[in-house]
């Protein structure tokens, strides 16, 4: 059998100590039989130690010894040679009117592995894994001072110094290490934002389709949300202009619209700054996967043209290696750092310092170019594989010039949530385009990942799913309009 163990303190709350008055063996026993009976503590769990037990409940230890016994006798319980006493595998059932104890498994379900599509997936592959094993390792063996004692709110200086210096160069910023605040993730940063920024009731511009999160995280501040079209020029800021003149902010996608993959167009960007400025408007840039453009250097990001500090930009290394490290950041113009701080020192004080000082030293070491250049040339190879397993219809696809997914299209007038049903069962993880969307789409669409697997498992599921489409769409075709309407309408 496998090897139990017993969480001391937490099982000896489960038994009160005995009352005040009575036989301590008696008290004991009855007291046990209760946990057995209505399966706190369940078959083949394992009891502490008399000696144990009889100091937390402040007994003589023959008191507990002669309630194991008896339990013994009684078959609730078994005594083990070398390893203890454990509940029998089968025992009475509790009196009748006793509540049972919801079942507590004894060992963690293993969660379902990711299908290959799914979104949110990293890019780190085996030596990104193996450099940051190594820099872990380092970590623990000088842990910072921030491990062993509360750290800044802002996060390490070090970090936002790397950080800061890396935006400079590759994303054309203005940015000075003061303005970076280090979050567990760009939802974290645009909580933070939001928080220091609007009130609830404000009215704040979405893109439409949009990040499904953002989303959640505006409304969920109470904030008006005023969706705006996009179109292949990106957010139609005339558009939001006319549907939301009163707006106190707005969230863009500007590289890389999630989950259109346009990119906003140079006028529409000058014309979101003016905006911004005349309205004394905020703009949350989200940034979340520029580092993977396959066509040239990463696009300058909309706060490296704001002459009116007016842009809060946000981005995070989920996407760049892993979603596990849980690192992001915001870079804030200089006058709401100290609203910022004072919300982010009154909820999780400061960022966790071992995952700052790893990534400090894989920026500094030059670890984060060398793992994105390999990540870009896997990721064209999957994207382009992706791309060769959808051509076979009746699911299109285009390679996108960015990022980390594109959209299959399906036929006009497909079921969209047929369609979703059908790659799914096939293998193939995706988003329904419409989930992301305020108004429903011109055209069904699934969004589907390219990070996270290999170029060949991405084809294979991806020719899967459009055998599965097409014989979803044509089973629906087969299928008299009559006899459709009547299996809807008995569901």
């Amino acid at each position: 059998m496998p090897k139990s163990r017993t969480n001391w303190p937490d099982w000896s709350a489960l038994a009160p100590v005995a009352p005040g008055e009575g036989p301590r063996t008696r008290a004991v026993y009855a007291e046990l039989r209760r946990l057995i009976e209505t399966r706190r503590v369940p078959p083949g769990g394992k009891l502490p130690p008399t000696r144990e037990l009889a100091a937390r409940l402040k007994v003589a230890r023959g008191a507990v010894v002669a309630a194991y016994e008896q339990l013994a006798a009684e078959g609730f319980v078994e005594a083990r040679q070398g390893a203890g006493t454990f509940v029998a595998e089968a025992v009475p059932a509790a009196p009748p009117g006793v509540p049972l104890a919801r079942p507590v498994p004894q060992r963690s379900p293993a969660p379902p592995r990711p299908q290959p599509g799914k979104l949110g997936s990293g890019t780190a592959d085996a030596r990104t894994l193996q450099v940051l094993r190594s820099l872990y390792r380092r970590a623990l063996d000088r842990p910072p001072d921030s491990f062993l004692h509360y750290g800044d709110p802002r996060g390490d200086l070090a970090l936002r110094v790397e950080i800061a210096a890396y935006l400079r160069a590759a994303r054309g910023m203005a940015v000075e290490p003061d303005q970076v605040l280090v979050t567990a993730g760009t939802q974290a940063a645009l909580d933070l934002a939001v928080r220091a920024t609007l009130r609830p009731g404000e009215a704040v511009w979405i893109e439409d389709p949009c990040y499904p999160m953002a989303r959640a995280c505006l409304s969920g501040a109470g904030l008006d949300l005023i969706p705006v079209p996009v179109d292949a020029q990106g957010l139609d800021v005339a558009q939001g202009a006319r549907a939301g003149p009163q707006a106190r902010a707005a969230y863009v996608t500007p590289s890389h619209q999630f989950p259109l993959g346009v990119t906003l167009s140079m006028p529409r960007r000058l014309a979101l700054l003016d905006w911004a400025s005349q309205a004394g408007a905020w703009i949350f840039e989200d940034d979340y996967d520029s580092e993977f453009r396959y066509t040239g250097a990463p696009l300058a990001a909309l706060q490296g043209m704001d002459r009116g500090g007016r842009v809060i930009y946000l981005a995070s290394f989920s996407k760049a290696i892993a979603p596990g490290l849980r690192l992001g950041f915001a870079v804030l113009p200089p006058e709401l750092a100290p609203r910022a701080l004072e919300i982010r020192d009154a909820t999780d004080r400061y960022p966790a310092a071992l995952s700052q000082s790893v990534m400090t030293a894989f920026l500094a070491e030059g670890h984060y170019a060398a793992h994105l250049r390999r990540a870009r040339k896997r990721l064209r190879a999957a994207r382009d594989a992706l791309v060769e397993g959808f051509a076979e219809g009746p699911l299109t696809a285009r390679a996108p010039d960015q990022g980390l997914h594109l959209i299959a299209w399906a036929p006009e007038g497909a079921d969209e949530a047929r369609v979703h049903a059908a790659a799914e069962a096939a293998g193939l993880s995706s988003r329904p385009l419409s989930s992301a969307a305020f108004a429903p789409p011109a055209r069904p669409g699934l969004v589907v990942g390219f990070a996270g697997f290999d170029a060949e498992t991405l084809r294979e599921a991806a020719r899967r799913a459009s055998r599965a489409v097409a014989a979803a769409l044509s089973e629906r075709r087969r299928t008299p309009p009559a006899a459709r309407w009547q299996g809807a309408a008995g569901g």
